[in-house]
């Protein structure tokens, strides 16, 4: 049985979904784009029996508040620490596992730094590390977007938010979409109809050079710690390939 509330981090109303028995192992479920922690309904459901789990919503995302980005900073430094303080309010602390998908490899690679002691084991679901991971699309990204911000690579990361690409995001490269519930990307589009949240994940879309930067200090890490690791990774992703799930292997 799941439970559902809301706690303060950081000044914000942080929407939290938590499942399973406080004294089990515990799983932090960190999510990705353009995902609330709704993406982990059936997973909660499936393991509440043998772990305690927990998954928040990041400022912007699902049920959280989205301040103003005129006046907030969505970054992933910020919100790794709204994590953080999410978790130390709901006392989700110490040995722990991480399950990061996408962006939330970049959030939880972070919170591993703050707390290195925290990290018994990782699942990796397409959360990039690797230079190796990034797909065609992430090209004329890189180039137009890293680079700095203008009023052309806004328009450019604005095909990523239109509701045929998300919808798109959750069905490419699988073999049966029949098994992909629409309720998936139409929450999400819901949720990106609110005002001021498309500027969010641009804001974000143009902060991802910050944890290309990093990739080789986490790098460091994994090869030092060798922490127990369980990677999927979809074949067809449309941002992160393959080759990104490979590179943990050497």
């Amino acid at each position: 049985m799941s439970r559902f509330r809301s706690v303060s981090a950081g000044g914000l109303e942080v929407f939290c979904r938590e499942a399973g028995v406080p004294g089990a192992p515990k799983l932090l479920l960190l999510g990705g784009f353009p995902s609330s922690s709704y993406q982990f309904r059936g997973l909660m459901a499936a393991l509440a029996d043998r772990f305690h789990l927990i998954s928040f919503d990041y400022p912007g995302f699902g049920n959280s508040e989205l301040p103003d980005p005129r006046e907030w900073d969505y970054s992933f430094d910020h919100l790794a620490e709204i994590v953080d303080e999410a978790l130390l309010a709901t006392g989700f602390t110490g040995p722990m596992g991480l399950y990061m998908h996408g962006c939330g490899g970049a959030i939880g690679n972070r919170l591993i730094s703050l707390h290195p002691d925290w990290l018994r084991w990782q699942v990796i679901q397409n959360a990039n590390t690797y230079d190796d991971g990034f797909a065609g699309a992430w090209d004329s990204i890189r180039r137009a977007v890293w680079s700095g911000r203008s009023a052309e690579a806004d328009g450019l990361l604005e095909a990523l938010l239109e509701p045929e690409m998300v919808k798109a995001i959750h069905l490419t490269g699988h073999q049966d979409p029949t098994r992909i519930s629409p309720d998936d990307w139409n929450l999400a589009l819901h949720f990106l109809a609110r005002p001021n949240a498309r500027r969010v994940h641009l804001d974000l879309f143009h902060d991802h050079r910050t944890n290309s930067d990093r990739y080789v200090a986490w790098q460091q890490r994994l090869r030092r710690d060798q922490p127990k690791t369980l990677i999927f990774w979809g074949q067809g992703d449309i941002f992160f390939t393959p080759a990104g799930g490979q590179a943990y292997l050497r």
